[in-house]
């Protein structure tokens, strides 16, 4: 049997498409195997959002040909797309794909022959038409499953690369997505992500976001329904009002701010103000009971001023966000921002992002605390060095002692302490 591994480089997004291209190739007869191992077939699913994901792309490629040097090598998806012939011109590779070509991937190894000159294949993405996928995706998490819903993007934010690579927005069809989904909860899984790019602008065969999800609902072994990060000005309150009612849409939204000063939110064409995002958040923390906020943070962006950093710190300072996730600023090729004057250097890039990063865990240590001694659900996944690890609906990690074997088991927990970003509990 042929063996295959995968890597997968960036978003939610990206780690779908990545078990739907395992699926494919284990129906062509592929044993998967961990990344690293001895194997036949080496693919990279890779990210350009930021240039330090580009790099880690560049590395990843050079590490699976060191590790394999006799392997079909694959590169795939965000930065195949915008980056072909660079990474064509890595000694090794042998085929590079972009977004559009990459779930189809089994269709162009032609059996793993070595190229003297790899093949590339990166058309231009147009369409806007509904799609479907053809295979189910596979997961090493038996437990939560990403469910891929939608693609692209039409907010053009002047520092984002990401509509050039992934094309204009476009929606699963709602069949299809009820097809895997209910497929899903046949194989046991119990927790369902929505995945895409800006999730919340879905809309096929008259469903739209809210209604996709009150489907979802109603299929009998999915317990849980976690949104992903999605954009503040396509979240309906009515929607918010929905999860305070749910008994199945977890309590935790993940809503991109990028800048806590209106000067920059403009600059970056973002489509919020920092009134209207500080509005929205204080609604959902009013209206549902214990939710999880999360929100991205991007440093530096050119023209940044002190004052207008010390803004956005003082603004999600002030917040109820439990967490966030920094990027520094990097200029992505034929955007807006990267022609703009000003830009920050990489020391003071570096010095906000760490002022940033130490607040995310003060909030996060903040928020956790309120568990301490509090019972909470767990949805358990993995046990390492004897503690199992698993994650409430608000989105918090949980770890607790147990004997048994109780992954994708909901249990309570108490907590008792905090280590990192995880409460540490015992089970009831």
């Amino acid at each position: 049997m042929m063996k295959a591994s995968l890597y997968t480089l960036g978003c939610r997004l990206n780690q779908a498409e990545t078990g739907i291209i395992a699926k494919t190739l284990v129906d062509r007869g592929y044993e998967i195997v961990e990344w690293g191992e001895h194997t036949d077939l080496a693919v990279v699913n890779t990210c350009t959002v930021t240039e330090k994901a580009d790099s880690k792309c560049r590395n990843a490629v050079r590490k699976a040909i060191r590790t394999n040097p006799d392997a079909f090598v694959a590169v795939v998806g965000c930065y195949s797309q915008m980056a072909a012939k660079l990474i064509s011109e890595i000694d090794g590779v042998d085929l590079v794909l972009g977004n559009a070509e990459k779930l189809r991937l089994a269709d162009h190894i032609n059996g793993l022959q070595k190229l003297d000159t790899p093949r590339i294949v990166c058309s231009r993405l147009v369409t806007r038409d509904d799609f479907t996928i053809e295979s189910e995706s596979t997961h090493e998490n038996h437990t939560r499953a990403n469910l891929k819903i939608q693609d692209g993007c039409d907010f053009i934010c002047s520092f984002c690369i990401i509509p050039r690579a992934r094309g204009r927005s476009r929606s699963r069809k709602f069949s299809d997505l009820m097809r895997e989904a209910n497929q899903l909860a046949d194989k046991g899984f119990r927790e369902i992500v929505l995945t895409g790019v800006n999730i919340g602008t879905y809309e096929s065969d008259g469903h739209d976001f809210l209604s996709m999800i009150t489907e979802l609902e109603k299929i009998d072994g999915i317990e849980r329904i976690r949104i992903s990060s999605i954009e503040l000005t396509t979240i309906r309150r009515e929607l918010v009002r929905h999860m305070a009612e749910s008994e199945k849409l977890c309590r935790h939204l993940h809503i991109p701010l990028q800048s806590g000063d209106d000067t920059i939110l403009d600059k970056m064409s973002r489509r919020h103000s920092a009134q209207e995002y500080t509005d929205f958040v204080e609604y959902c923390v009013k209206t549902v009971p214990e939710i999880g906020i999360g929100t991205d943070i991007l440093i530096g962006f050119p023209g940044e001023t002190d004052e207008q950093f010390r803004n956005t710190k003082k603004f999600l300072a002030d917040l109820p966000i439990e967490y966030f996730h920094v990027f520094a600023y990097s200029d992505r090729d034929n955007t807006p921002a990267s022609r703009m004057p000003d830009k920050i250097d990489p020391d003071t890039k570096k010095l906000r992002s760490h002022i940033m990063i130490e607040m995310g865990k003060r909030k996060r240590y903040a928020f956790c605390e309120r568990y301490i001694g509090k019972p909470v659900d767990v949805l358990f996944e993995s046990i390492e060095d004897g503690l199992w690890t698993g994650f409430t609906d608000n989105y918090m990690r949980v770890q607790a002692e147990c004997d048994k074997h109780i992954r994708n088991q909901m249990l309570t927990v108490v907590p008792e302490r905090i280590e990192g970003d995880t409460l540490i509990g015992k089970l009831v």
